[in-house]
């Protein structure tokens, strides 16, 4: 399944007050430019994704998810590569999409991200108030890589 989303910065997070979000702790198997296999735990769901490399835009790459059992998950997260991510994600649905708000937390925190996915890279739709810069194919901005120069370095 191909994957395209786009990612932003947010200008602040205030709408989120009243908003209740679901912690998520993910590690890395590997980070290779070609591919990231990634181990996840949103809530009491866990996952194993596989990522391609994403095409020139940065909008596209191929993904594969399958939801595994929560104790495997976390002994997978044991043989991950150091730099788990630990972040709080809060859904927001604005007209036809949902809007992924992922607060970081530990050696990321102070980082805030916004993604949208789209059914193709043209799509339109609306930007919310609290959008900012987008970093869309910004490869700083890839969970993989602040798992390994986490934002505390920048």
């Amino acid at each position: 399944m191909t994957e395209i989303e786009r990612k932003f910065l947010l200008k602040n997070t205030d709408f989120l007050k009243e908003k209740t979000g679901k912690r998520i702790t993910q590690g890395y198997l590997t980070t290779d430019k070609e591919r990231t296999v990634r181990v996840r735990i949103k809530g009491e769901k866990a996952f194993l994704t596989i990522k391609g490399k994403s095409n020139d835009s940065g909008l596209s790459r191929y993904e594969w998810e399958k939801e595994i059992d929560l104790e495997e998950a976390q002994q997978l997260l044991l043989l991950c590569l150091p730099g788990v991510i630990d972040k709080t994600r809060y859904e927001i649905a604005i007209e036809k999409h949902v809007w992924e708000i992922d607060i970081f937390h530990g050696e990321n925190n102070g980082l805030t991200l916004a993604e949208i996915e789209l059914q193709s890279e043209t799509e339109s739709f609306s930007k919310p108030e609290w959008i900012d810069k987008e970093v869309t194919g910004d490869v700083r901005y890839y969970n993989s890589y602040i798992s390994e120069k986490p934002f505390c370095e920048w």
